[in-house]
């Protein structure tokens, strides 16, 4: 997911923030589409219409986070978006080791906050706003792969998502013109959406959506190797404490996750 934001990053010279976004959907999209072939039921009723939710919603949250990230290190705004999974899991149950995840988390997201929000008072607001839309991610993915047709009803709504970001298209002039920014584009969809959401969709099958949030604990610390290994980005005292804080925070609630998973019955 984070070597196809890298990525991304390299074409914010030639495109908007918001028409990489825009660009990323369409190629995720169309390989979804070639790929999977979604039936006429998964174009129908109820499904339709849960598939063209998730679309709007994923898609929107790539589009903030994007913005976030044109305007603040890859591995700080991740870290910020990362409150949204936190709230689904500390939302998933009420003991005490969830409340100190979420201080943790918290302080952290604070600590990133205070450092940014002088210079980049928009990055921060651009993520705070996809870390929102990642708890919905979450929330709409669990009943998409339960309730929907799992990854058919992914491809529909990138194909729904990309429709209604089209206005978004204005900000890619340049990349049209160029094969290679073209190939990169549809490359980021193939790397941050296509593999990343394909397994998430193999994953909330088989676990509850708490659980989930809890699972995505490394991408933070992935997000921050990858922002120092392909974008020579490296992140401040304050912002590794506070990065290091929000992961600690999932750990936190990780473990306590796990022994309730361990006691769910296999569905």
């Amino acid at each position: 997911m984070y070597a196809g934001a890298a990525v991304a990053v390299g074409l914010f010279g030639h495109a908007s923030p918001a028409g990489v976004a825009w660009l990323r959907c369409l190629g995720a999209a169309v390989v979804l589409l070639a790929w999977r072939r979604p039936g006429r039921a998964a174009w129908r009723g109820r499904r339709l219409l849960l598939a063209v939710v998730f679309g709007v919603v994923t898609a929107g949250m790539n589009v903030l986070f994007y913005e976030a990230i044109a305007r603040l290190p890859l591995g700080t705004a991740v870290a910020m978006e990362f409150a949204g999974p936190v709230v689904v899991a500390a939302l998933g149950s009420r003991t005490v080791r969830d409340v100190a995840a979420l201080v943790l988390v918290a302080a952290g997201v604070v600590a990133i906050a205070d450092v940014r929000i002088g210079g980049s008072f928009w990055g921060v607001v651009f993520a705070l706003g996809a870390a929102a839309a990642w708890a919905g991610y979450i929330l709409l993915g669990k009943r998409v792969a339960v309730d929907g047709d799992g990854i058919d009803s992914l491809a529909i709504g990138f194909f729904a998502g990309t429709v209604v970001l089209s206005p978004l298209a204005l900000g890619t002039g340049p990349v049209w013109s160029s094969p290679r920014l073209l190939l990169l584009g549809v490359g980021v969809g193939v790397l941050s959406t296509v593999v990343p959401y394909a397994l998430d969709q193999v994953v909330l099958r088989r676990v509850g959506q708490a659980r989930f949030a809890t699972l995505l604990a490394l991408l933070p610390v992935t997000a921050g190797v990858m922002g120092f290994a392909l974008l020579g980005q490296v992140p401040s005292v304050p912002e590794a404490v506070g990065t290091l804080a929000v992961v600690a925070g999932v750990a936190l609630r990780s473990r306590e996750g796990a022994r309730e998973s361990a006691a769910e019955p296999p569905g």
